[in-house]
């Protein structure tokens, strides 16, 4: 890893976003990042979306929601969406973000940061572990709920 940097998603980056890869198994457990990107328009208030660059190429996206008038708890301070290139994976980029997407919560008065992701082999589990999600249960439609508290 070299010089990885955010930036706000824009129409300079949107391209390599919707480009980025996957490894095999990993593609049904992420809606079109087009959804992402839709949370912008309709509330841009609220919305954080970044992209991670090393050097001057996307690596990774990051999509998240800050509304503590949310009336569903788990939606007031929430992971939406983290994609890491199937290329860039393992090198620290996902958690890169991770740390920045927190430091924007505490800056927003968040005390958490939730992410709702389905269970599976190929999933997102062990890595929202890795980086200090906790479950702490689990949505109507059997997705699990995992805090990190700041």
């Amino acid at each position: 890893m070299t010089e990885l940097r955010l930036e706000e998603l824009s129409a300079a980056t949107i391209v390599a976003v919707n480009s980025m890869s996957l490894k095999p198994g990993q593609e049904q457990f992420l809606a079109p990042v087009s959804y992402g990107v839709a949370a912008t328009v309709v509330n841009p208030r609220t919305s954080w979306q970044r992209v991670v660059l090393d050097r001057n190429e996307v690596v990774g996206f990051v999509s998240a929601n800050f509304d503590p008038d949310e009336p569903q708890e788990w939606f007031r301070s929430v992971l939406w969406r983290i994609n890491v290139d199937a290329d860039d994976q393992g090198r620290g980029v996902g958690r890169f973000a991770i740390e920045h997407l927190k430091e924007e919560a505490r800056s927003r008065g968040m005390d958490h940061v939730d992410v709702i992701y389905e269970e599976g082999s190929q999933g997102p589990q062990a890595f929202f572990e890795r980086v200090g999600f906790v479950s702490v249960g689990e949505t109507e439609f059997g997705e699990t709920v995992a805090r990190v508290t700041l």
